[in-house]
Parts: structure tokens; sequence; C-alpha cells
């Protein structure tokens, strides 16, 4: 079960309940006696196991899991948490940039990439009429042969003409847009939601499992230029972000 609790020296403080339960279950976690997506105890069997009330422990669970070791799915059970990448939530960067920061290979496969006409969403997102015709892409973009990210978007066709013409597996649509119409506005907004059928197969991803959602549009001058639909499975990315006042 619990690995033995380490012992305090005399001079220290005494360390409050919840801290001694993280620290039992960081060390299993770190030592490797439990590996990602394993199911730790119950939180009524963590309290016959250390003698705390339900509240120390779940303030533990609690703290552990926004610190990221462990995910906790509600009706499911506590689970070790697979290490994530991380995305900057404020900065507009590329997927594959992230990922060759952490010494990690990126692909993509490019799933669609067409000329529709926008639909009322899609309009409203890029500031068009209805029906007005815009570039659609669908890409799974991969961390070390991992999917970690879709990317659904859709294009001003005027402030990128060629985006058609470019091959995604080569350069992302970030990439492209940077130059064919350089970034000077972004807005993000995020959102906890849960995947259909066909993302889940896409990311190979459980039906339990939560994703992270982000609606990203990116202005150039006074156009918009694009809005993409850019979904995580939470298990493998966070989110941080850094700011000042």
């Amino acid at each position: 079960m619990f690995s033995s609790q380490p012992r305090l020296a005399a001079a220290q403080e005494p360390v409050p309940f919840y801290e001694k339960v993280k620290q039992a279950i960081s060390s299993n976690i770190h030592a490797g006696v439990w590996k990602p997506h394993d199911r730790i105890p119950s939180e009524a069997e963590l309290v016959q196991q250390f003698g705390f009330s339900r509240m120390t422990i779940n303030r533990a669970l609690r703290e552990l899991t926004d610190e990221g070791l462990l995910v906790r799915l509600q009706g499911v059970g506590t689970f070790v948490a697979e290490p994530k990448g991380q995305s900057a939530l404020f900065e507009i960067r590329s997927i594959a940039d992230e990922i060759a920061a952490r010494n990690h290979r990126h692909r993509s496969e490019v799933l669609l990439l067409e000329r529709i006409n926008a639909d009322a969403r899609q309009a409203t997102a890029l500031g068009l009429a209805e029906g007005t015709p815009v570039f659609h892409s669908l890409l799974v973009h991969y961390e070390n042969d991992v999917p970690v990210q879709i990317e659904d978007r859709v294009v001003n066709t005027h402030a990128a003409p060629d985006y058609l013409a470019q091959d995604f597996t080569l350069t992302t649509p970030h990439a492209y847009l940077s130059q064919a119409a350089p970034l000077t506005e972004g807005e993000h907004i995020v959102e906890a939601v849960r995947a259909s059928q066909q993302e889940r197969d896409w990311l190979s991803i459980d039906a339990d499992e939560p994703c992270l959602l982000i609606r990203r549009r990116t202005w150039s001058v006074n156009h918009i230029v694009s809005h993409a639909r850019l979904l995580f499975p939470g298990s493998r990315y966070r989110l941080q972000g850094r700011f000042m006042s």
C-alpha cells in the first residue's frame, strides 16, 4: 500500500495531516509504486488507512489534483495523472514549437483541407456574413506519436488566399498564418468539455476522459484572420499563463 511516512526531525514544526497524506501519495507516485492511469484508494479507504477525517483526505486529493499529480473523475475514482505537456494560455504559439521546446517530436495528420461556405457559427466567429466562402482545415497533432490536439480551423480567404496550397504535414496553420497575416491581437476562450465519439477516436481516449477546449481567434490589424477550435485530452495537457498587473 503506502511506503512508510517520512519521520520529522525534532526541531521541525508539526506537519499538517493533509500534508502527510500528500507526501505519502506523492512518494508512491514518484517511486513508481503507482503509475499513470492507476487508480488510487478511495477517500473512504484513505480515511481508514490514515485515521484522518474525510475533510483532511479530500483536501490532500484536491491539492494533488490541482498540482497535476492526480485526475479525479466524479463517480469513477481518482487516478495517477499522465505527465503533461504544457501550453501557453496567454501566448499565441505554434503547437509544433511547444513540442520542440520539450525536445519531443511533432507530426500532424491532415484530415480536411477545403473551401466551404461558412455556417452561422463559423461566420459569426470570423465576423462575416453567413454563406461567405472560407477555408477549413482539420488536423490532429501528435507528440512522440501520441495524439495531443485536434485543430479545427476556419480562415478568412482574403487574409490568407494561398491557405489551401500549404502542406500542413511540413508546417502548421499557425506558422503559415503568422507569415501571411502577421498577428496583432488574439483571443482565448477556455472550456472543460466532453469529446464526441469521433474526437475520442482521433485522440485515442476513453469516453470518460475530460478534455480542454480552447477557442482561439486571431486578428491582423483590424481583420479577423482565423478561428480555431483546439481540443486537448485533459490527462495529457495543461495550460499555464503568467501576467503582470
